[in-house]
């Protein structure tokens, strides 16, 4: 039991890493390239790199899968957590932004209990809260104003944590291999119209960025579906904040944005909402042996 946790915990901060990397690239190819072609190439690329580790057989185990409707339902709450993140992202600032969507880990957590009957020990509760206000700390929202952009980011937040508990219903019933053929099989029917209506030939760098953006993903997303295979929502979710630091790291490599002291402040309480987690798993480790 404590090496499955120990093992979802390092899964989980590991696929947080590679979804701020993947946003970052996507940040990079929206300048050329639209939202629903990168979504379109990416679930290709994903598809193709589990036809090869799959084989012929992921196939006939996708369509006979008894998580076949669960995944069809998680893959629409995600295209919406997608889709209202991105248009709310047009008319906020990227620190109010930022604030709102980490609402997320709270979201799931609250919904862990009633759905999935997770019992959340308090060192969740106080992670949770220590890295919402690091979060808050280091985007600094100023004036937030009342509107439809603040409701979708909200919405966003909702929809991402609803697809995340969804995810812990199935993790038992289907392989991760499975989960991931089903989420982009969706994703690409939801995504080729659009994808098709608005495409624009890509540049030689931008296909490799394409291509890149899909195994970044596709290993993000084996990590993820691992991890909660291994670990409840109440542990993986407060390790979500990590993200935020990847970003600032990589905002700072990319494009040269020197963290303010408040970010650096922010970071200090996500970092240390990590901790949190990780030395109270420790100390329930013992007891679990015990009950063993």
């Amino acid at each position: 039991m404590k090496t499955a946790v120990g093992a979802g915990i390092l899964l989980s901060s590991l696929a947080y890493l590679l979804f701020a990397v993947h946003d970052a690239m996507i940040k990079l190819l929206v300048e050329s390239t639209t939202v629903w072609q990168i979504l379109f190439c990416r679930s290709i690329a994903i598809l193709l790199g589990c036809y090869i580790l799959g084989g012929r057989s992921l196939a006939r185990d996708t369509i006979t899968s008894p998580a076949l409707r669960p995944m069809m339902l998680r893959s629409l709450f995600l295209l919406a957590a997608w889709l209202c993140f991105f248009n709310a992202a047009r008319h906020l600032p990227l620190a109010d932004l930022t604030t709102l969507y980490f609402a997320a880990p709270i979201a799931a957590i609250l919904l862990a209990i009633p759905i999935l009957g997770e019992k959340v020990p308090l060192s969740s509760w106080i992670a949770v809260i220590t890295g919402f206000i690091g979060v808050v700390i280091a985007s600094n929202p100023t004036g937030l104003a009342t509107g439809w952009p603040i409701y979708l980011a909200l919405v966003a937040a909702v929809c991402w944590a609803i697809a995340t508990t969804l995810l812990r219903t199935t993790s038992q019933s289907a392989s991760s291999m499975v989960q991931m053929a089903m989420t982009n099989v969706f994703f690409l029917v939801l995504t080729t119209p659009m994808a098709l209506m608005t495409w624009t030939m890509p540049s030689g760098a931008t296909q490799i960025l394409l291509l890149a953006v899909g195994f970044i993903g596709g290993i993000g997303q084996l990590s993820f579906f691992e991890a909660l295979r291994r670990a409840p929502i109440s542990v993986i979710a407060p390790l979500e904040y990590t993200a935020l630091i990847w970003a600032f790291a990589l905002g700072y490599i990319i494009w040269q944005d020197v963290p303010s002291a408040n970010v650096w402040a922010g970071a200090v309480l996500i970092a240390g909402a990590g901790l949190i987690i990780l030395f109270a798993q420790r100390r329930r480790m013992p007891a679990q042996d015990l009950e063993r």
